[in-house]
């Protein structure tokens, strides 16, 4: 299996505090990699590393062989990244169909992009229900669903999710990670960074646990689920 992506080394640094610390990890195609860990252990930092919005202050990032280290956001796209941010940064003001031809700002074929905004709504039955409506009117759990909708129309290789369940509650949880399962069957390489361990385990392929900056553990997800330490840390025991 021939890695996606690839990070050796990784350092993130805010003025002297430095909130990651020579991690190292990889995503192979097609798969789908968790980075599980508790509020402030640095997952974030490490995908706003990973997607360019920050710039490390050591390590390396390949991605199909390629160094991308510090290669600002949008040039990734071009590459076939795509980001779907935490906190979704929906557009507003928009509705939720021009908020997914948003995703396909780089693309000129139109008639293409057409049939992927079918195929999303198709996915997601509730996003082809508001197709008109504002998306500052949706709620959190629609806004997530358009937010990843509007980053597959970028056609990535390689999707990276940013806390998707964050705020939401249990049974849009729930439908967000089904659109996940979904994504992932049709090839799409994935990394996940997820607070809720307990899902993010149970739909990945193989995870790594991420404490104050270090990469403590890592393994298969099953494997992980069923640690004891886990289990404790993260799972309620």
């Amino acid at each position: 299996m021939s890695a996606t992506l690839e990070v050796k080394q990784l350092e993130v640094a805010y003025g002297g505090i430095k909130a990651i610390k020579k991690i190292d990890f990889h995503v192979n195609e097609g798969e789908l990699v968790t980075l599980i860990g508790a509020n402030g252990a640095g997952k974030s930092s490490t995908l706003r590393a990973l997607s360019g919005l920050i710039k490390p202050v050591g390590g390396k990032v390949t991605y199909k062989g390629q160094d991308i280290t510090g290669v600002p956001s949008h040039a990734l796209v071009g590459l076939g990244i795509a980001l779907c941010p935490e906190g979704r940064g929906v557009f507003k003001r928009l509705d939720v169909h021009e908020n997914l031809l948003m995703g396909a700002f780089a693309r000129n074929d139109k008639a293409q992009i057409m049939r992927e905004v079918d195929e999303i709504y198709g996915m997601i039955p509730r996003l082809k229900e508001r197709t008109k409506q504002l998306a500052g009117t949706l709620s959190g759990g629609e806004q997530q669903m358009l937010a990843i909708g509007r980053a597959m129309l970028a056609q990535p290789k390689l999707l990276m999710l940013d806390e998707p369940s964050m705020g939401l509650a249990p049974l849009m949880v729930e439908k967000i990670f089904e659109i996940i399962r979904l994504i992932a069957k049709r090839g799409t390489t994935i990394l996940l960074i997820e607070q809720n361990a307990q899902l993010a385990l149970e739909h990945a392929s193989r995870g790594y646990v991420l404490e104050s900056g270090e990469i403590k553990m890592t393994g298969e997800a099953k494997a992980l689920l069923a640690d004891p330490r886990v289990k404790e840390a993260y799972l309620g025991g």
